[in-house]
């Protein structure tokens, strides 16, 4: 019996939609890494029951950050983007979170910037606040460790391919290293939005936004590119189409970012028939209610929908792109 609400929200749930094609369904992914780094930082000593963490978050991660502290007994100051909505703003408010909301502002990267620097004033005029540093420090990789152990219980992993919007790279780089370590032939495809620097995309605009959770105006540190074997980049349009299937097909209401991985993983699925494509649906679909799902009648037959293979991030397009990473380093300003 899980002792508290936390234990049970950042449990996943591995479901098998077709043959060779495995979803790991979670209710909210970071969940999973938050508590396991507030844990490990007060086993640590590195802070004390009673201190207040500090973060900066477009949505996801506050709520996430606010269970753990939650559990753990700490205090919680959000950063947070204006994409945070009301039904979360009322739940972050209800369980003690100080949220800061930025403006709104059409702009992410200038988004992202002004949160980044908001954090710094807060540090300075608070030296005892512990910053979370979700998009730099690599102890939110270490959640997921436990989740590595139920895939590799569940899976062959020696003909594995796991497939997940590349965001901060916590989840996939970390479940990619943990399942290495006794599966060496598991493959690494990364999912990204056009106008992410964090794999070369910066360059291409999507008309419609930068799919909130997968991409990056500004170089993040945690993320292993030379762990990827290869990126998908799609536009929003396209994501939308995969939500949208997803849940018609499958019954499986998750958000943006889910829609994406789950084209992705039929395609790399269809590449390689012989391997099991296991793609992650890293939170529900109700924020996007209004955005992706009352659009559904917007979605293209998934069937007609195809990645224009590239060679190098030069070549990039909307709507849809794919190209073999190769397990590559960062590139050019990609770097924190």
């Amino acid at each position: 019996m899980d002792t508290h609400i936390a234990d049970s929200i950042g449990r996943p749930d591995l479901v098998r939609l077709d043959e060779g094609l495995l979803c790991l369904r979670f209710e909210t992914m970071k969940v999973v890494s938050a508590l396991a780094a507030v844990r490990h930082l007060l086993d640590t000593g590195a802070v004390r029951r009673g201190d207040t963490l500090v973060d900066s978050s477009s949505g996801i991660y506050a709520y996430a950050l606010a269970l753990a502290c939650h559990r753990y007994g700490m205090r919680c100051l959000i950063v947070g983007s204006s994409t945070v909505d009301r039904t979360l703003r009322t739940q972050l408010e209800v369980l003690g979170v100080e949220l800061e909301q930025m403006e709104p502002c059409d702009d992410l990267k200038l988004d992202q910037k002004r949160r980044v620097a908001r954090i710094a004033e807060i540090l300075r005029d608070h030296p005892s606040y512990h910053w979370m540093r979700q998009y730099h420090d690599d102890i939110h990789y270490l959640g997921y460790r436990a989740v590595a152990d139920l895939v590799r219980s569940r899976t062959d992993t020696r003909r594995l391919t796991l497939v997940g919007g590349v965001g901060s790279g916590a989840s996939t780089g970390a479940l990619a290293r943990y399942l290495r370590e006794s599966g060496p032939g598991v493959r690494l495809v990364g999912v990204q939005p056009y106008g992410s620097v964090t794999f070369g995309s910066e360059q291409v605009a999507d008309p419609e936004i930068i799919i909130a959770g997968i991409g990056s105006s500004i170089p993040f540190g945690n993320v292993a590119h030379a762990q990827y074997d290869t990126v998908h980049w799609m536009s929003f349009d396209t994501a939308l189409s995969g939500s949208v299937d997803l849940l018609r097909r499958h019954a499986v209401f998750a958000g943006l970012s889910t829609g994406a991985g789950y084209l992705a993983a039929r395609w790399e699925r269809g590449l390689e028939p012989d391997r099991t494509v296991l793609f992650l649906a890293a939170d529900t679909g109700h924020r996007y209610a209004e955005s992706v799902f009352a659009r559904h009648r917007e979605a293209r037959p998934v069937e007609d929908l195809a990645p224009r293979a590239v060679t190098c991030t030069g070549e990039l397009a909307l709507p849809w792109s794919r190209m073999s990473w190769g397990r590559a380093g960062a590139p050019e300003g990609a770097v924190a």
